[in-house]
Formats: C-alpha cells, sequence, structure tokens
C-alpha cells in the first residue's frame, strides 16, 4: 500500500484540455505550411527534370537515358549544386551526412540555398530523397516565424510540429509522424501520458498529410499480387529476405564513413560534388535509369512487372542502388536515405522471388524493405509502417513483425547510416 502510494504521488497528471486546446490552430497552420513548401519544391523538382531528361535530351538528338546523357547530367548535377555549397549563403546546410530525421534549427539564411540544392539534386537524378532536407527547412521557418508570432510558445514546440507535419505530408498519413514521435518519446524522458505528448504534433501530421492527399493524391501501395493466408513458407521468406536485407545494407552503413572520409580528402565541393556526380553517372550506366533519382516512381515500376526481370538483373539494381545510395549520401548531395533505401529493399525483395518462385512477391518487398530500412534508420516503427503500406496487406503485418526480431538482432548496437560532426558513426 505504501509503494502505491509513493508511485501516485509521482504519477504526473494527465494535460487538461484547456492547456492542449491553444496549440490546435499553430499544428494546423504549420501542417498546411509544411506540405506546401515540399509540394511546391517537389513540384520545381519535376518541371526540372522533365527538362533536364526529356526537353534537352530530345532538343540534342541523344537518348534520354544514354549512358552520354546520364554522365553529363549527373556531373552537371553535381557542380550545380557544388556551386551553391559554395557560393550560396549559408553553403546548402551542414553535411548532409550528419544529418536525420531529428532536424537542427538552422538560421533562416541557410534555408535558401538548402532548398536550391535539394532541388536541383531531386531532378538530377542523385539517389536521394527530399525527407532530410525539408525537414531541416520546414523547422527553421516554424522557429522562426512561430518565435515571433507567438513568442511565449517554447521553441521545442515548433520544432517537433514542423517535423510531425513534414513527415505527415512525406508519408500521406500521419500515422508514420506518431510512430516517429512515440519512438523518441521512449528514448526520454517525458511528462504525462502519451497521448497528451502526441496531440500536438499529430494535429501538424494530420493537418500536412491531408493537405498533401487533396492535392497531390499520392499512395505508397505498389498494388503487387495480394496476399492470402500466410503459411509456414511465407514466413521463412521474411524472415530470411530481411535478415538478408539488414546484412546487405549493414555493409553499406560500414562504409558510409569510410566512402564520406574519402570525398573529405577533396577539401572543396566543387571536387567532391562533381567527381560525386561522376561516379553517379558510372553507376546508372551500370544499373539502368530505374537506379536513378529518389527511387520512389521506379519502385513502382518494378513492382509494376515483378516478373519481368531476371534475378541477375534485380540484383544487380539492387547493389547499384545501394552503391548509388552510399556515394550521394556521402559526396555532399541534400538529400535523406528512406525513398532510395525503399527501392533497394524492393529490388532486393524482388530478386528473391526470381530466384525461388515460392517468395510471394509482396512477402518478398515487404521484408527486403523491412530489413534494409531497419539497418539505415534504426526507426522499428517506421521500418515496419512503410514496409507494410508498400503492399496494402493486412495479413503481411504479421509476418513482418517476426521478421522484424532477427533483423533487429543483426543491426541493434552497431552503426546507422550518419555520422557525428568529427565523422564518427552514430550509433
Amino acid at each position: 500500500m505504501a509503494q502505491d502510494t509513493a508511485r501516485h504521488k509521482h504519477t504526473v497528471p494527465a494535460t487538461p484540455a484547456r492547456a492542449l486546446l491553444p496549440v490546435i490552430l499553430p499544428a494546423l497552420a504549420v501542417g498546411v505550411l509544411a506540405s506546401l513548401l515540399l509540394l511546391l519544391v517537389e513540384g520545381a523538382a519535376e518541371q526540372l527534370e522533365d527538362v533536364l531528361w526529356q526537353d534537352l535530351p530530345d532538343a540534342l538528338g541523344v537518348g534520354r537515358y544514354s549512358v552520354f546523357w546520364m554522365m553529363v547530367v549527373l556531373t552537371g548535377t553535381g557542380v550545380l549544386v557544388g556551386l551553391v555549397v559554395w557560393k550560396v549563403p549559408g553553403h546548402a546546410g551542414p553535411d548532409p551526412a550528419t544529418m536525420g530525421l531529428d532536424a537542427r534549427v538552422l538560421p533562416p539564411g541557410v534555408l535558401p540555398g538548402l532548398l536550391l540544392a535539394t532541388a536541383l539534386m531531386l531532378a538530377g537524378g542523385p539517389s536521394l530523397g527530399p525527407e532530410n532536407p525539408i525537414i531541416a527547412v520546414n523547422v527553421g521557418l516554424a522557429v522562426w516565424i512561430g518565435g515571433r508570432l507567438l513568442p511565449r510558445a517554447p521553441g521545442p514546440l515548433w520544432v517537433v510540429l514542423a517535423e510531425a507535419a513534414t513527415i505527415g505530408a512525406l508519408f500521406g498519413t500521419p500515422v508514420a509522424a506518431a510512430l516517429l514521435i512515440s519512438e523518441a518519446l521512449a528514448g526520454r524522458q517525458s511528462e504525462g501520458p502519451l497521448w497528451d505528448n502526441v496531440f500536438a504534433p499529430l494535429v501538424a501530421a494530420s493537418a500536412g498529410s491531408m493537405t498533401i492527399t487533396l492535392v497531390a493524391h499520392p499512395t505508397f501501395d505498389l498494388d503487387l499480387p495480394a496476399l492470402g493466408t500466410p503459411g509456414w513458407g511465407d514466413m521463412l521468406a521474411a524472415v530470411v529476405v530481411a535478415s538478408v536485407g539488414a546484412l546487405l545494407a549493414m555493409c553499406a552503413v560500414r562504409a558510409f564513413p569510410y566512402v564520406h572520409r574519402a570525398f573529405g580528402w577533396l577539401r572543396h565541393p566543387m571536387l567532391a560534388l562533381p567527381a560525386g556526380g561522376i561516379v553517379l553517372g558510372l553507376l546508372g550506366a551500370l544499373g539502368g535509369h530505374l537506379t536513378l533519382f529518389k527511387g520512389l516512381d521506379e519502385v513502382g515500376e518494378l513492382a509494376a512487372d515483378p516478373d519481368g526481370w531476371t534475378a541477375g538483373q534485380f540484383a544487380t539494381m539492387t547493389v547499384v542502388k545501394l552503391t548509388a545510395l552510399l556515394v550521394a549520401a556521402s559526396c555532399g548531395f541534400r538529400g535523406g536515405r528512406i525513398f532510395p533505401a525503399v527501392f533497394v529493399g524492393s529490388a532486393l525483395g524482388l530478386t528473391a522471388h526470381a530466384l525461388v518462385s515460392g517468395v510471394h512477391p509482396s512477402v518478398g518487398v515487404a521484408a527486403g524493405v523491412l530489413g534494409v530500412l531497419l539497418a539505415i534508420t534504426r526507426q522499428g516503427w517506421v521500418s515496419l509502417f512503410v514496409a507494410a503500406v508498400l503492399v496494402a496487406s493486412a495479413s503481411v503485418i504479421a509476418l513482418l513483425c517476426i521478421a522484424s526480431l532477427p533483423a533487429w538482432l543483426l543491426v541493434t548496437g552497431r552503426p546507422q547510416m550518419q555520422l557525428r560532426e568529427d565523422g564518427t558513426s552514430v550509433r
């Protein structure tokens, strides 16, 4: 009885509704504005991509994805981004290898250059996604604008609202943001019930995802063949593919600080980024045009015909895309690592399906994505969520939960694909 009394004395009471209500409007505003900025950057990048990869090669009479043109565009993208990093105020933010989804607050003067470098990267074809830089920009804007409009609001509130809003917009659902926030709260002490802590971020994430849904109608469903009632063979396949995916991605994670250091020896963005572009052009020539860009649209092409390539072709795309991700993240291109990792995991799963016809393509893709994301991000809930939504099958969730256990044992306590300021790996 005495222990129960002591425990209740230390229990933090739930936040009353009157304390939560004032954050709704700021959270809604941050959610809408964060998603609109994402749409603006991606829309501008798509327009430039059409010019670079369709209009220009057609006008010059060269193949859109010929080896020559891939080398020209990717090297040119490295030159342009290098110029931004070198000359634009703020140098397009900190070293992208040190940035994750938990963005630091950047000064307002840094943000235009970071946006420009991100748009050029997305259009030019390096294997990175928009998530890290867009989150950083939205966090910086939210703190700067929110601090002036509502100076009494704590600064950390704007950070978590902007992060949640951008993640909700990126994935088209607030669930991803809720899972990330819950995972972050589990790693540190927080006061009050969980839902009190996630209330405002969930409002921002909902606003961001609904804005994206109404304007752009995104979908992650790859429309793979439906998975019926899973059997023992499906469970075995999920465990094996997820574990192989984790091990394969860990090879890139282990190499990350060394490749980053090699590009660092060039000591100037006008050397490192064009050199990275040349390497990416050569990799594109080896793996084909589907291994370019952030990879989400290209995954759709793979999934549209899971029997359309041989196991060797799928395996080549898997290794080339993972290598391209490693190079792009190391040489200084501004971008995130989640979306290209989805391509790597999907191609790995389809490799397993091509090798062993009994591996259901939905199981292979979901398990491959799960293993690769676990190794690269160390975000368990988000890895499960992304893997599950790709196949839109409730029956695959149990398989993924089981497959995540051995995959997690392989990656836990080991480095992830992110570096500290001193160049050492984050664990």
